[in-house]
């Protein structure tokens, strides 16, 4: 079949809503939920910007049932009659033309001096991209409204007179499924985007309304009158070692010397904590997750400053190496809030600001305000420094230690020399190899001869292991059978901390770790007490379904030639009733050391026959929760899981 020619005919141009509804990734960054909840930022941004240039106090949010968002504020609302300079209605500029707005002459302060929006694209590009989108807006004793579908206006203008002079602007639009993959936006985001803007908008107050399955409203408030240092407060919460700092100022300076001046504000408050730790960037309220020069120049100031005053008061120990930035966050409540007039985003997401000029302003004068700082609160100072050495030396210690396990627990091909029993399989193939972690030297006998040797290995455990659930990492790594367990398995251990993580699954050198023990009391506690080390040490073979438990039988009943396995009481009745009048002896199983290597390939390790069970962690939670109970330090929680519980195990072992 021919292909079709790349001719001058194949090049085509998106026209009106086609520009956002085809390629919805391009303006909001996604076209899943993340773009979904960015449009709807998009919209909040707006009514923020009219309060920070002080018109309107409050804005409500609504989430209705239908997902459908509704952003209502009290500023002096946007302008829609008809613009003689562009000789269009404004409302067709706002809400139909990309790159409209009146935010392009911010430098000049004609509209609006520090501004979350930027580039005239939000308002129209959520309106194309809306299954439909209601405007009421109010201003000059006039009620304006617009109507919208999928980006088309349906209606026009409609104007109504109204007595008073109320002003402000309400939209309502429903994100459309067929732009975006997902439009369910969580409560969670609303009071997560409404938190943060509470915090760098000082006094302006956010109202968030849910709509309920009895259709009325649950209402949350957030408010931050005195803004970002109330929130440091709320979240040092008593733990602060210093009092809270909350410098301020303005410059102006350009980002080339051929380019445009432009105006920069900036706060940036801060204190240290012994339990706590945040940093968070916001340029023109916008939160910056992926930070850039806010960051940099935060980076920059502290560790110059704070190494300053390690070197110039003798803190170090000769040849010590000099702190990181790392070390200070360990202990630092941060955040900065800072607005210019002119921009640099990183995309139109603004996670990431690259300005030049603000990094090297924001830099200088928060190293001269330490400095200061520094002078005039020696306390705090000496408090700072002893912290930060405290967590460097942590940091330290805790690499050398990361170092020297990941030695201990890093083999090479030769571990069949160098692990005592460990009986290895041929095959090098990683999707066919099993591992028998089995219970006692006389399991592995048999295990050994009833395998099949060109996939299955075997590892001993003699004994109860250690209890790691109660144990701390330093006595977990010191027992020997626990570091050769992991060092067969060849993935490193999950040790939870920032500093330490020699895990990697890729480097598992089994399809299956196979947890095989008697079927007594003895058996099973080996069994929970391998399974807590696993899931203590290596939990991510949990999660991926690499653990599995081969289940032994407990019943071994005889008839003539015949050999039947019962691995339930409800099974021995079965076969019990299947042989009927012949005769059958019946005798509990024995362990696996005393069975036969052809048993024991036929009960336990033949992939046909055999009968695993994969350990899951559908709830992770409860699996912690329960292994806290049976194995850890709860004993009021073991009582009562007892006294509720232990007659159904007495009960059980009746029958048996």
């Amino acid at each position: 079949m021919a292909k079709k020619q790349y001719s001058e005919e194949s090049i085509s141009a998106l026209k009106g809503a086609d520009r956002v509804r085809r390629r919805p990734a391009v303006i909001f960054g996604s076209d899943g939920i993340e773009g979904c909840q960015h449009s709807i930022f998009e919209i909040l941004s707006n009514s923020i910007d009219e309060a920070r240039e002080g018109h309107g106090n409050k804005i409500t949010i609504t989430k209705y049932l239908d997902m459908s968002v509704e952003i209502e504020d009290n500023g002096r609302g946007i302008p829609v009659g008809f613009n003689q300079k562009e000789q269009k209605y404004n409302w067709e500029l706002l809400f139909c033309e990309m790159y409209a707005g009146g935010k392009y002459n911010n430098i000049t302060g004609d509209s609006y001096e520090y501004s979350l929006g930027l580039n005239g694209l939000g308002l129209c590009a959520t309106q194309y991209a809306s299954l439909y989108m209601d405007a009421t807006i109010c201003y000059d004793h006039t009620k304006y409204e617009l109507h919208f579908e999928k980006g088309e206006n349906v209606g026009g203008l409609k104007t109504t007179p109204i007595e008073k002079n109320i002003t402000g602007t309400k939209i309502r639009w429903k994100a459309d499924l067929d732009v975006f993959t997902d439009t369910n936006v969580s409560v969670d985001y609303f009071r997560e985007i409404l938190k943060k803007q509470a915090i760098v908008n000082a006094g302006l107050k956010f109202i968030l309304k849910i709509e309920n399955e009895k259709h009325t409203f649950d209402t949350e408030e957030f408010l931050y009158e005195n803004g970002v240092v109330d929130y440091i407060e709320e979240v040092a919460n008593l733990t602060a070692l210093t009092e809270i700092m909350d410098f301020r100022c303005e410059r102006s300076g350009k980002d080339r010397a051929d380019m445009a001046e432009y105006k920069l504000k900036m706060q940036i408050a801060f204190c240290f904590s012994n339990q706590v730790q945040l940093l968070e960037y916001y340029h023109n309220s916008s939160f910056l997750e992926h930070g850039g020069s806010p960051e940099k120049a935060v980076k920059s100031a502290f560790v110059t400053e704070i190494d300053r005053y390690l070197k110039e008061n003798n803190k170090y120990t000769k040849n010590e190496s000099k702190i990181t930035f790392l070390d200070v966050t360990d202990c630092l409540i941060l955040v900065t809030n800072s607005f210019s007039t002119q921009t640099s985003y990183e995309n139109q997401t603004k996670k990431s600001i690259t300005n030049k000029f603000i990094a090297e302003s924001m830099t200088a004068f928060l190293k001269h305000q330490i400095e200061i700082y520094f002078k005039e609160k020696k306390a705090d100072a000496d408090k700072i420094a002893d912290m930060v050495l405290i967590n460097k030396r942590s940091r330290e210690n805790a690499e050398k230690a990361r170092v020297d396990i990941k030695k201990k627990l890093t083999t090479s091909l030769d571990i069949t020399n160098r692990i005592a029993k460990f009986v290895d399989c041929r095959s090098k193939d990683l999707s066919i190899r099993e591992l028998y972690i089995v219970e006692g030297d006389s399991a592995l006998g048999s295990c050994k001869l009833g395998r099949d040797s060109s996939f299955q290995a075997i590892m001993p455990v003699r004994g109860k292991i250690l209890n790691c659930l109660k144990a701390g990492y330093d006595k977990i790594l010191k027992s020997e059978i626990i570091t050769n367990l992991i060092k067969i398995l060849g993935c490193g251990v999950e040790i939870k901390t920032k500093d330490f993580n020699a895990f990697d699954l890729n480097s598992l050198r089994w399809n299956k770790v196979i947890i095989c023990t008697d079927a007594d009391v003895d058996g099973f506690q080996i069994r929970t007490l391998i399974l807590t080390m696993l899931y203590k040490l290596t939990p991510t073979l949990i999660r991926e379904g690499r653990v599995y438990i081969a289940e032994s039988p407990l019943f071994e009943i005889t008839s003539g030639s015949k050999v039947f396995f019962a691995y339930t009481e409800k099974e021995k009745q079965e076969i019990v009733e299947k042989i009927g009048d012949k005769k059958y002896n019946i005798q509990r199983s024995k362990g696996l050391g005393e069975n036969e290597p052809e048993m024991m390939w036929q009960t336990t390790m033949n992939p046909k026959t055999r009968r695993l069970i994969r350990v899951v962690t559908d709830d992770a939670v409860a699996t912690a929760n329960m292994f806290d109970i049976l194995l850890g330090d709860n004993l009021e929680g073991r009582k009562q899981y007892i006294t509720e519980n232990g007659a159904k195990y007495l009960e059980l072992a009746d029958i048996e």
